[in-house]
């Protein structure tokens, strides 16, 4: 999708922040403009960034940044989502941040999705691979455990090297055949597989996505 419908969901999005706010700051091409609208404005806000790609870039733009050591709430949470489906349920961790952002998005009062119209899909799985974060002492057991389901795994990895979160674990990318039926139940099963950290299913923690479209419009989804 183009950067046209990315950027009309970031605006959408700025409409939600007001002064003084405590923000989760998300990871990804979408965030990134709302980001650079963040830094013309002259908001009194601070963020939570949730990795060190989107710290690093805030830190750049003069955007004030605070840990969730000083605060234990955060007024909204604002990231994007590589799928999403009609019960707003998300895949999310293409950018490998998916441990950081749902501990985020858990912490926020109100969790809004930014993302372009064609992330839309009825079933998650079936568009996109799923993300899962495993500590390296278990990737591979953790991989048989899931080849034994019938499920598509592969390690993620950059230029022949695996790919290591901001959190030191790595990524396994698995592929759902038909998609996921239950996400919920799904994703309880998954987390109960020692050695594996989080998952980048998103249940029940969004409260409302803005899609972008190529012509600049903006669609609503809530929950």
């Amino acid at each position: 999708m183009s950067d046209t419908a990315k950027r009309a969901a970031a605006r959408a999005a700025m409409e939600e922040i007001s002064d003084g706010m405590t923000l989760g700051l998300g990871t990804g091409s979408t965030v990134d403009f709302l980001l650079d609208l963040l830094a013309e404005r002259t908001f009194d806000i601070v963020g939570v960034a949730t990795s060190q790609a989107t710290a690093k870039r805030c830190q750049e733009l003069g955007i004030r940044l605070t840990t969730l050591d000083e605060v234990a709430t955060l007024d909204l949470a604002i990231d994007g989502a590589d799928e999403l489906d009609p019960h707003l349920c998300l895949t999310k961790g293409g950018g490998g941040a998916l441990l950081r952002e749902k501990v985020v998005a858990s912490l926020a009062r109100r969790f809004v999705v930014i993302a372009t119209a064609d992330k839309r899909v009825e079933r998650l799985g079936i568009s996109f691979p799923l993300p899962l974060e495993v500590v390296p002492f278990a990737s591979a057991p953790v991989q048989r455990r899931l080849e034994s389901w019938g499920l598509h795994v592969q390690r993620r990895e950059h230029k022949q090297a695996p790919v290591v979160t901001d959190n030191g674990n790595l990524l396994l990318d698995t592929v759902i055949p038909g998609g996921i039926e239950d996400p919920g139940g799904f994703d309880a099963r998954l987390r109960a597989i020692p050695g594996l950290v989080e998952t980048g299913l998103f249940v029940g923690l969004a409260d409302e996505a803005l899609l972008g479209t190529v012509d600049g419009s903006v669609l609503r989804q809530s929950r």
